[in-house]
Parts: structure tokens; sequence; C-alpha cells
């Protein structure tokens, strides 16, 4: 089964032409420059458009593409998410990962002490936030993503080992 990642989310059009309005997810926008093709999934289903133009407005992407010349068929891929298979995406450097390999890692402190899964990833403006929970009925850890507290992850064996600074605990 191919895997793919997301790039884009599309929150509606530009002009009466058919270009969509795109809220980039990518950490780096401008990669849909380096795009000749992209793929839109919406209520289930995945159509591939070629890319004919890429411009930007305020912190949008706006995207023309080859397939879609009106204003009317554009809306209807509003809310659409645009995808990019596994071997487009840019290839990491030692020691990062994708954010979508760290769901459902097992938790654990440099000490061994269990902590959980990481359920969820918040992103704020200085940094991610991970939430740790054990079990539906447990209480969530929140767990800052920084150097200080993110010791290691080992994507391969679904792990992450953690070091707990004062006061993340109650």
């Amino acid at each position: 089964m191919k895997e793919y990642f997301e790039i884009g989310k599309i929150t509606g059009t530009h002009g009466i032409r058919g270009t969509m309005r795109v809220f980039p997810t990518t950490q780096d926008p401008t990669r849909f420059e380096r795009l000749k093709e992209i793929i839109v999934e919406i209520r289930g289903k995945q159509e591939t458009f070629h890319i004919q133009k890429v411009t930007y407005h305020k912190q949008f992407v706006l995207l023309t593409v080859k397939e879609i010349t009106d204003i009317n068929v554009a809306e209807l891929y509003k809310n659409g998410r645009i995808l990019i298979p596994d071997a487009m995406a840019i290839p990491l450097e030692e020691n990062e990962y994708y954010t979508r390999d760290l769901y459902g890692m097992r938790v654990v402190t440099e000490d061994g002490e269990e902590l959980g899964e990481l359920i969820q990833i918040l992103e704020t403006g200085a940094n991610d936030v991970y939430i740790i929970q054990k079990s539906p009925k447990d209480k969530e850890l929140l767990l800052p993503a920084i150097k200080d507290c993110i010791r290691y992850v080992d994507v391969e064996n679904g792990v992450m080992t953690v070091r707990l600074l004062e006061g993340l605990r109650e």
C-alpha cells in the first residue's frame, strides 16, 4: 500500500478561474514549486492534478492546476487534503523524523519508567507539545518537544526516551 504525506489543505478558491487557496501543512511551503503534480483527497477519493502555477498570498499557497479552470469546479475540492507520495518527501537529516511516525510511540523515562503512548501532538508557537497517556482513564501528561525532555527517538522500535523536567508531573 502506498503511503502519502499531507502538505496542505484546500481552504477555498481565489479568483474565478479555479485557482485553489491552500493552507500549507508542510514546514516548507515553497516545496509546491518543485512539484509537477499533486493528489487531492476528498470524501474518501483521490485525484491527481498537474500543477500549472504556484503563487503566494498572505499565509496561503495559491495553486492553479491544469484540470480545473472554473471556480465552480474548484469549490468542489474545498476542505480537500493535498497529498504527495512518500517518495517525494523531503529527505530527513540525522536525528530527524516525520511527525506521523511519533503517533502511538511508547514513551519511557531514562530510568525505564513506562509513561504511556504518544496520542496527540499540539503545535504551539515555540515548540510542539506531545500528549502522553497510559490508558483512557489515566490523566494525560503534556511533554514539551525540546532537547532537554526528548532524549532519544527510536522510530524503528517505536520507543521515545524522555527526561521529565521538574514540574511536568503532578
